[in-house]
Parts: C-alpha cells; sequence; structure tokens
C-alpha cells in the first residue's frame, strides 16, 4: 500500500500545530515540524533566531530534515501520513523575506512530491507571539500568502482549510480524503 502523504500547512497563528497533534490523537500518523529543533539547536550554540542571522543556513537544515521526513513515509503502512509543514514552506518563507536561495532548494521541491496540501489561514482570535514565534499578525498574513503561492508554484493544487474547532478541521480535511483517490 503507498502511504498519501499530505501536508498541513499554514502561517504562524493558524492552529496548525494543534490540528496536526489533533489527528495525532485521533490516532492518524503525523510528522512534527522541525523548525523549532534546528531553532533550538542554534540557540543551545548562542544564536538566537538562527533563521534571522542565517537565513540561508536556517533553511539549509530546516530542508534537509524535511527530506529526512519525506524519506520516512516509507517506513509507514498507514494509507495517510500527515506532515506539519512541507518542503516548499522553506522556499515560501525565502521569497517571504525575498532573500535568493541555492537552486538545489527549489529543485529538492520539485523533485520530491506530496499528494495532497492543506493550508490554514492566519486566525487573529487565536494568534500569540512566542520565544519562536516573532511574527507579527500582518508578518503572518503575508507569510500565508507566500505559502499558497509557493505551492501554486510547484504545481499543487491548495485546499484552503475553513476557521472551525480542531474537529472541525480535521473532518473538513478526512471528508475530502475520502471523497479523493
Amino acid at each position: 500500500m503507498d502511504t498519501k502523504r499530505i501536508v498541513i500547512t499554514g502561517g504562524p497563528g493558524s492552529g496548525k500545530t494543534s490540528l496536526i497533534k489533533f489527528l495525532e490523537q485521533k490516532k492518524h500518523f503525523v510528522l512534527h515540524e522541525v523548525s523549532r529543533e534546528v531553532t533550538l539547536e542554534a540557540q543551545r550554540l548562542g544564536i538566537d533566531q538562527l533563521f534571522l542571522t542565517n537565513p540561508i543556513l536556517f533553511s539549509k537544515k530546516l530542508l534537509e530534515e524535511r527530506l529526512k521526513q519525506f524519506h520516512e513515509a516509507e517506513n509507514f503502512t498507514a494509507p495517510i501520513l500527515f506532515y506539519d509543514r512541507g518542503m516548499p514552506d522553506v522556499t515560501a518563507y525565502m521569497d517571504f523575506l525575498n532573500i535568493h536561495y541555492p537552486v538545489n532548494f527549489s529543485n529538492t521541491c520539485e523533485k520530491y512530491r506530496y499528494d495532497s496540501i492543506f493550508i490554514l489561514p492566519p486566525w487573529e482570535k487565536i494568534y500569540e507571539q512566542d520565544n519562536e514565534r516573532y511574527e507579527s499578525f500582518e508578518q503572518a498574513e503575508k507569510i500565508f500568502h507566500f505559502l499558497g503561492e509557493s505551492y501554486k508554484g510547484y504545481g499543487y493544487k491548495v485546499h484552503n482549510v475553513p476557521f472551525g474547532t480542531l474537529k472541525e478541521r480535521a473532518d473538513f480535511i478526512l471528508d475530502f480524503l475520502k471523497h479523493t483517490p
């Protein structure tokens, strides 16, 4: 059985990570976001915000970790595997900052393909800044736009997940997947 690779993405403060955790609690297989680990690793080395200090290095590490996650799908026998962000998120953030990145970033995004992409819009009601989330809500809205454009640029159809409870959002995604070959 081929496992379907499903990306759930969205700007900061969209409820994406909560939705991923909800799906996991409901016994779905998920691979969690790796950017916080990359950030915390850099902080242990004395770099407060690697993404702001050296965005290319941060993004390279992030892309490498997401590519590892992509290959981890080969170890799953479940019909669906959810990813908390995908590789095109990396180039979307670089585009948001207007930073030129190595061509291999785009090549990797084009070569390794996901089956479906779901994007959550930023939600002001639940938005909070923290140690790893330094963007303002206005920036989160712009990032959301860049994420959608990035995935579309790689040829994906992006499905917008409406606001709602975690169950409503999960049901929206699961119902869509149930009716899509």
